[in-house]
């Protein structure tokens, strides 16, 4: 019920706004925050995807460079396509070293996943996670970005993790 006007408040009502909500994806798909740089996962997606949500998030922005992230720890000042990709694979634990578009063409199993699938060639790899493509390439400038915007799979290798 609202509150009553008073003559203190000159017949105003005062209606405490509500507490700021957390982003929230829908079930099965990650969105973008608010600021448009970061994904949100959804909050039914298993540990694994949102880790690898989290882990992408740490890098997105980074400058692109050629071979950049295939150090053994993985940490680099600049991401590449597939180096973006073990990155954020190495956060949900599904790579225990960086690997190239090429050698993503034997990671996991064949075809798209349900939450996870690298689409890679020997040039080029990209990944979506929960719906939200990660990539290298595209607009809104180089280096590891989620893009809302689908791209074209032709010309790829979809791969998956068993269960993801």
């Amino acid at each position: 019920m609202p509150p009553a006007a008073s003559a203190q408040t000159g017949g105003a009502t005062y209606e405490p706004e509500p507490p700021p909500q957390a982003e929230q994806a829908p079930r099965g798909k990650a969105v973008l925050s608010r600021d448009g740089l970061r994904a949100v996962a959804p909050a039914d997606a298993p540990r694994r995807v949102k880790r690898a949500i989290a882990y992408a998030n740490r890098i997105v922005g980074k400058p692109y460079r050629y071979g950049g992230g295939h150090k053994a720890n993985f940490r680099d000042s600049a991401y590449d396509c597939s180096g973006t990709i073990s990155f954020a694979l190495r956060g949900a634990r599904l790579l225990r070293s960086p690997l190239d578009s090429s050698s993503f063409m034997s990671w996991g199993r064949s075809g798209r996943g349900r939450w996870i699938t690298v689409y890679t060639n020997p040039g080029h790899a990209y990944v979506v996670i929960a719906g939200l493509r990660l990539d290298t390439s595209g607009s809104g400038g180089k280096g590891p970005r989620w893009r809302p915007e689908k791209r074209s799979s032709r010309g790829f290798h979809a791969r998956h993790w068993a269960g993801l």
